[in-house]
């Protein structure tokens, strides 16, 4: 028995080769069978023609993307149609905003966390954690109840006479707005914070000792180094955000659509495979071109605060 192991074993004790495939072979399996695999498929249904009924028809045609921005009039001729370009604008413009938001609010929030002892920063960080302990729907309830026509917070800015009149937030970009940055602000601050946790804050009393103000030493020693922890929580917050659902179907009610949702409704309602997948593969190269200019940007300016420090 030990024999036939040793024999089995012993090409891979030889080739370096057969060791490595050996230890990224299973991984790379799976990542090619869950992974690369569907998004051929999704690749290849965005080439073929709708089903009567749903599905696909196996007939070669550039149709939806060409659905993207255009519609048939009677005569068969082109129209632009610019409704579709909106939704991915509105995404876009709505996923960028709440990642700012959760940056400018996340960073402070993060810096104060690790300035804690030891006990209260892990205390701040559970609290932190709590949301995750609840599924994402409910919470998304919970803001309907908050947010609806005559909700608490129509009550409570009725109460106290700052508006004289029900805001009709819900169903609305900013009911969207609001329900992206809760859901989606762990995840800015846990990255800053654990950047900002390793930080030796001896550099900032030396900056402080050099004659350094509050403003400078953040933005030169402060910031450079959480750099990492800023543009993981970015990526962490921008790209799940473009392609959210829950939240925009339940706070935008259908009257703020987003990408998610428009995708599902081409999967779901209108039963149109290749668009859905057109939209799909569409959404990745926006997603992919955006962080590659993020990352060139983000390169240069970390070069800069590099040299000025």
């Amino acid at each position: 028995m030990a024999g036939a192991s040793s024999s089995l074993l012993a090409p891979f004790r030889r080739s370096p080769f057969l060791r490595r495939l050996a230890l990224i072979g299973p991984a790379t399996g799976l990542v090619v069978v869950f992974m690369v695999l569907p998004l051929l498929l999704m690749l290849l249904y965005s080439f073929l023609e709708r089903g009567t009924y749903g599905g696909v028809v196996w007939n070669f045609s550039t149709s939806s993307y060409v659905q993207f921005l255009f519609d048939r009039d009677l005569d068969d001729s082109l129209i632009f149609n610019d409704a579709y370009v909106g939704i991915y604008l509105r995404s876009f413009w709505l996923a960028g905003l709440t990642t700012v938001i959760c940056l400018v609010v996340g960073f402070p929030t993060a810096l104060y966390m690790s300035l804690q002892p030891r006990r209260t920063r892990e205390l701040l960080v559970f609290l932190v954690t709590i949301p995750f302990w609840t599924n994402l729907l409910v919470r998304t309830y919970a803001w309907i109840l908050l947010l609806r026509r005559e909700g608490l917070v129509d009550t409570a800015l009725q109460s106290l006479h700052i508006t004289s009149q029900p805001l009709g937030l819900l169903y609305t970009d900013t009911a969207n707005l609001i329900g992206l940055v809760y859901s989606f602000l762990p995840f800015m601050v846990l990255p800053i914070y654990t950047s900002l946790e390793k930080l030796d804050f001896r550099l900032v009393e030396a900056a402080y000792d050099l004659g350094a103000n509050r403003s400078t030493a953040i933005r030169r020693i402060v910031l450079p180094l959480a750099a990492p922890g800023l543009v993981a929580g970015a990526i962490l917050v921008f790209i799940p955000c473009l392609g959210a659902y829950v939240t925009p179907e339940l706070l935008g009610g259908g009257k703020a659509l987003m990408i998610g949702n428009l995708i599902q409704q081409q999967f779901g309602a209108s039963q149109n495979w290749p668009f859905g997948a057109a939209l799909s593969f569409m959404l990745l190269a926006f997603v992919l071109i955006a962080m590659i200019a993020y990352a060139l940007r983000f390169g240069r300016a970390k070069s800069v605060l590099e040299r000025g420090r």
